[in-house]
């Protein structure tokens, strides 16, 4: 915020009374615009035995005291928003640990602001987007027909023309009862409460982080469902009137969404989904932070229905198999849905490090980010553990112990890189960070090029690659549909790292080329 002009200073008292009485009354008219500090000030530097008496009439001057010009701003009133450059002069005096990144202070007081129209569009426009509309659905449904009970292929599969093979009122209550129930349990005051990144306003909104506490209740939920001998396996029979009931729902909350981002405020808009395109604002998503008191969907779906949902349909899958196999865990099963347990447990606990992404910081929540948490997550992350659940593959014990090590090592590089990430952004200054090196940038933030930052540019997408190969090896080479899940994620990381690599440059300007001087490789070393 530029700071106001300054107003000149007042006379001395003996000055005044050598003036003219219109002189005086221009001066005392000067004397009241000024700031209250400085009129007191100025009081107490007149000594009572050469002031003049007060006097009693109006002055002749009926001119009324100068007000502050519009864009300006008081003197008791200047140090009330904190800038960048205050925050960098604050740093100067303060120890190493105890500064503070520039780029996170949040603003008290923000300016209002205006989302413009969105002039760039991704996925092929609004053609594009009528196209993903349509095709993300079947190719979940497809997906899923094609490996089936005892068979798993390409060959065409026959398509029935029952609508209860696809409708069901069971299977659509028990998907809207379990969105509601996480619903339950996010809005619980358990969890610490902690601040998102700032947004153009300069507002930080606040978000309630206990998705960990919600797998908990999850899994002693499921427990006590097969205790008391519920059938779970309806989650399997019902499987595609599940993604059914998944997708409808999603186009309804997906339609509620951009109706409200459309009755809302400009300034709640997303930059990336404000063409004025129905279609394409529909699919890409028209606001940005969609909230409802202090629910907010966004991050809400983000990990909780799909994440802890796509865990719960692995655990009937491992249910049915030791049930079936007379209390017996097939190996290959079991180690795959340990590792996505474990992969899950991780998004839950670190769930604060997902504010800094790009789906929560420029991503506006339409059809696109609504049907991947909601239908996609749960219902294609488990391709592996259902063609493991349905047919039986032998691995031998050192296949096993391979196939471990590989997800160990994955896991080992996504966590290590995004810890390391996420520290730094919190407080660049952390001592426990100084060994890294930083290329400066001209936003007063600062660039990682070395630890795992300076193996590659994205470290952490090559880790989540290298772990999902360790969850399809376990199902062989018998049919590509198992491998869907590593190819699709691969070209989904490639794009995105080329999405935020649009966004960086825009941002650093000629830091980021230094950026990419010094880390030539985006994702995998030595090739990418």
């Amino acid at each position: 915020m530029a700071s106001p002009r300054k107003t000149r200073s007042s006379k001395s008292p003996s000055r005044r009374r050598s003036t003219s009485s219109s002189r005086s009354t221009r001066s005392r008219s000067r004397s009241r615009s000024r700031s209250r500090g400085r009129s007191v000030r100025s009081k107490r530097s007149i000594s009572p035995a050469k002031s003049t008496p007060a006097k009693t009439s109006p002055p002749k001057s009926t001119k009324r005291p100068a007000t502050p010009a519009a864009g300006k701003v008081k003197r008791e009133d200047r140090a009330v928003t904190p800038t960048r450059r205050s925050t960098r002069l604050v740093n100067k005096t303060l120890p190493e640990k105890e500064k503070q990144p520039v780029e996170f202070q949040m603003m008290e007081e923000p300016e209002k602001v205006r989302i413009g129209m969105t002039r760039s569009r991704e996925f092929g426009g609004a053609i594009g987007s009528f196209f993903m509309v349509l095709g993300l659905p079947a190719g979940v449904l497809g997906l899923n027909i094609l490996c089936s009970q005892n068979k798993c292929g390409v060959q065409m599969p026959k398509i029935s023309t029952n609508w209860q093979t696809y409708l069901d009122k069971e299977a659509a209550l028990i998907y809207v009862g379990w969105f509601l129930f996480q619903a339950f349990l996010y809005m619980l005051p358990i969890g610490k409460v902690v601040n998102g990144q700032p947004l153009k306003s300069g507002h930080r909104l606040q978000y309630r982080c206990n998705g960990f506490f919600a797998l908990i209740v999850s899994l002693m939920a499921f427990t006590g469902a097969v205790y008391m001998k519920y059938p779970i396996q309806i989650v399997h029979t019902k499987f595609i009137q599940l993604i059914t009931s998944g997708i409808i729902f999603s186009f309804v909350l997906s339609l509620l969404l951009y109706i409200k981002a459309r009755r809302g405020p400009n300034a709640s808009l997303a930059p990336g989904g404000n063409t004025g395109n129905f279609l394409y604002d529909f699919f890409i998503g028209h606001e940005l932070n969609p909230r409802i008191g202090s629910f907010d969907l966004k991050f809400f779906c983000e990990l909780r229905p799909g994440l802890i949902g796509w865990l719960m349909i692995n655990l009937v899958f491992l249910t049915e198999a030791y049930q079936k196999n007379n209390g017996v865990l097939p190996p290959g099963l079991t180690m795959v849905v340990v590792f996505q347990a474990l992969y899950v447990a991780d998004a839950l606990w670190f769930e604060d490090a997902i504010l800094t992404t790009m789906d929560i910081i420029h991503d506006g929540f339409g059809f696109m980010l609504v049907f991947g948490d909601l239908v996609w997550v749960p219902f294609l992350y488990c391709l592996q553990t259902k063609f493991l659940a349905e047919n039986d593959v032998h691995l031998f014990w050192y296949c096993l112990a391979a196939i471990g090590v590989l997800n160990f090592i994955g896991y080992f590089m996504f966590r290590g890189s995004n810890s390391q990430k996420n520290e730094f952004r919190k407080n660049p200054y952390n001592p426990t960070l100084s060994h890294l090196e930083t290329i400066p940038t001209t936003i007063g933030n600062r660039l990682l090029v070395s630890g795992w930052w300076g193996l590659c540019r994205k470290p952490n997408y090559l880790g989540d690659i290298i772990m999902s190969i360790a969850w399809s090896l376990p199902c062989g080479f018998s049919t590509p549909i198992v491998w869907f899940y590593p190819i699709y994620f691969t070209i989904l990381l490639i794009h995105r790292q080329r999405r935020d690599e649009q966004v960086c440059a825009k941002k650093y300007k000629a830091s980021w080329d230094r950026y990419c001087e010094r880390v030539p490789y985006r994702i995998f070393p030595k090739i990418y």
